[in-house]
C-alpha cells in the first residue's frame, strides 16, 4: 500500500504536537492538532487526513476499553489499602539495613500488580520516607529507588502501555508481561546500585516530607474508615488477575483482560470487606484511568497519520545506512517517541501502532519485538514536560531543580531494561 502522507510532513505534525505539549497544551488536544496539521503538511487533503485520524483512533479502542476496565483494579488496590499493605510488608520484612532494596522492590511490585507507576510512587513514598529517616538515607536516593523500581515493574505489569503493546502485536497480555521479567530484575539491580551510590554522595536531608495535593492524599486508603487488609487479602486480587490471564497459555481458555482486570479488582474489594464501597472505589479508579484513556485517543490520531506515511520504509533505510539491524527499530522508535511525549504509554503506543507491521515483516518474532519496544519506552519517559516527572517530585516534596538532577539516573535504569531486553532477543531469539 502506497503511503498517503510524506514522512517529513508526518514528523512535522509530531514535532508540532510535542511543542504544544511542552507549552502546556492538554496532550490529547496537542496530539489531535498535530495530527491534523501534520496530515495537511504531509500532502493529504482534509478528507484523507480526517479519515486517517479516525482510523488511528479506532485502532486504539480495544486498548482504551481494557484500560477503562482496569480502573476497577486500580481503585480497589489503592482505596482498600492493598497496595500500601504490600509495600509495608516488603519494607518491614527487609528492614532498615536493606532499606533501598526494600523501597525499590516495593515500588516494583506495587506497579507490577497493576497500579500506575506514578500512583505507585505516591503510595510507597510515606513508607519510604519513614524508613529513610531511620536509616539516615537522603530523599534523592529514596526517590530514585521508587522511580527505578516503578520503571522495572512497569514493563511486567498489566498497565496501559503493556495493554497497548499487546494489542498492537496481537499477543496475550501475560506473554508481553513475562517477556521482560529478566530485564526488569536487572533494572531493579541497577536501581539499587545507583540509589546506594547516590545515598553516599547526595546528603539532602531526610526531614523533607511528602507535600501531596489533596487529590494525592485521597489516593490512599483512609484507615479510619477501613481496616487495613492482611497480606493475603491485599495480594488476592492481583493473583486472581494473573491466574485468569494465565488460563490461555496454560489451558487454552481465553479470559480477556477486559474481564480479568475488573474481576481482580472486585475480588480485592470483597475479600477486604469493602463491598459497600464498590461504586466509590470504581469511580476513583476510573478517575485515574480516564486521563490516559483520553490521551490514547489523541495518540491514535497522530498514530494514524504516522502509520499512513512513508516513515516505516524511511526508518529502515536509515538503519541500513547506519549499518544497524532492523530489530533496532523496536527500541529506538519507542525511545524517541516516549521522550518526545514524556509518556511511556503514548510513546510505546505510537511506536507499536506504527512499526509493528514493519518489524514483523522483517522477521522479528512478535514477542521479542514487543518486549524491546516496550522496554525502550522507559528511558526518556520522565522528562519535565510530562506528568510523571512532577508527580514523583511532588510525592516527596522535591524541587524541580533537584528532580532534574535525578533524571540521568532514571534514564540509566530504563537503558538497562532496554539493553537487557535486546540481549535476550540476540541470545535466544
Amino acid at each position: 500500500m502506497e503511503p498517503i502522507f510524506s514522512t517529513w510532513g508526518a514528523i512535522a505534525g509530531l514535532v508540532l504536537a510535542i511543542v504544544l505539549i511542552i507549552r502546556k497544551v492538554t496532550p490529547a488536544y496537542a496530539l489531535m492538532f498535530g495530527a491534523l496539521a501534520g496530515g495537511l503538511m504531509a500532502g493529504g487533503g482534509l478528507t484523507e487526513t480526517v479519515k486517517a485520524m479516525i482510523s488511528g483512533t479506532q485502532s486504539m479502542m480495544p486498548s482504551v476499553l481494557r484500560i477503562l476496565a482496569s480502573g476497577v483494579l486500580v481503585g480497589a488496590l489503592v482505596k482498600t489499602g492493598s497496595a500500601a499493605k504490600i509495600a509495608d510488608v516488603i519494607v518491614a520484612g527487609l528492614g532498615t539495613r536493606f532499606a533501598l532494596v526494600a523501597v525499590a522492590l516495593a515500588a516494583m511490585i506495587v506497579t507490577a500488580v497493576g497500579v500506575f507507576v506514578d500512583i505507585a510512587v505516591i503510595t510507597v513514598a510515606p513508607v519510604a520516607l519513614a524508613v529513610g529517616k531511620k536509616a539516615n538515607l537522603s530523599v534523592p536516593a529514596l526517590l530514585l529507588a521508587m522511580v527505578g523500581g516503578g520503571k522495572a515493574g512497569n514493563v511486567i505489569s498489566p498497565n496501559p502501555n503493556t495493554i497497548a503493546v499487546a494489542e498492537a502485536f496481537k499477543l496475550d497480555l501475560t506473554t508481553v508481561m513475562a517477556a521482560n521479567i529478566v530485564p526488569a530484575i536487572c533494572a531493579l539491580a541497577m536501581t539499587v546500585m545507583l540509589a546506594s551510590w547516590l545515598a553516599k554522595r547526595w546528603r539532602l536531608g531526610v526531614e523533607m516530607r511528602c507535600r501531596c495535593t489533596e487529590e494525592d492524599k485521597n489516593s490512599t486508603v483512609d484507615l479510619h474508615l477501613a481496616a487495613a487488609p492482611n497480606l493475603l487479602q491485599a495480594a488476592l486480587g492481583p493473583l486472581v488477575v494473573v491466574g485468569l490471564l494465565s488460563l490461555r497459555p496454560l489451558c487454552g481458555i481465553v479470559i480477556d483482560p477486559l474481564v480479568a482486570l475488573p474481576a481482580g479488582g472486585l475480588v480485592s474489594i470483597l475479600v477486604c470487606g469493602r463491598w459497600r464501597d464498590t461504586v466509590a472505589y470504581s469511580e476513583f479508579g476510573l478517575s485515574k484511568v480516564i486521563g490516559v484513556s483520553i490521551l490514547l485517543i489523541g495518540t491514535g490520531t497522530i498514530a494514524g497519520i504516522v502509520k499512513g506515511s512513508g516513515i516505516n520504509a524511511d526508518m529502515i533505510r536509515l538503519l541500513t545506512a547506519c549499518h544497524l539491524p532492523v530489530f533496532a527499530l523496536a527500541p529506538i522508535s519507542s525511545i524517541l517517541l516516549s521522550g518526545a511525549t514524556a509518556s511511556t504509554t503514548a510513546g510505546v503506543t505510537i511506536a507499536s501502532q506504527t512499526f509493528s507491521g514493519a518489524l514483523l515483516q522483517a522477521g522479528i518474532p512478535s514477542v521479542s519485538a514487543a518486549a524491546m519496544l516496550h522496554a525502550g519506552g522507559t528511558i526518556f519517559d520522565a522528562l519535565p514536560h510530562g506528568s510523571f516527572f512532577h508527580a514523583t517530585a511532588g510525592a516527596v516534596g522535591m524541587s524541580v531543580k533537584d528532580r532534574l538532577k535525578l533524571f540521568p539516573f532514571g534514564t540509566l535504569v530504563g537503558a538497562t531494561t532496554t539493553v537487557v531486553s535486546t540481549l535476550v532477543y540476540l541470545l535466544f531469539g
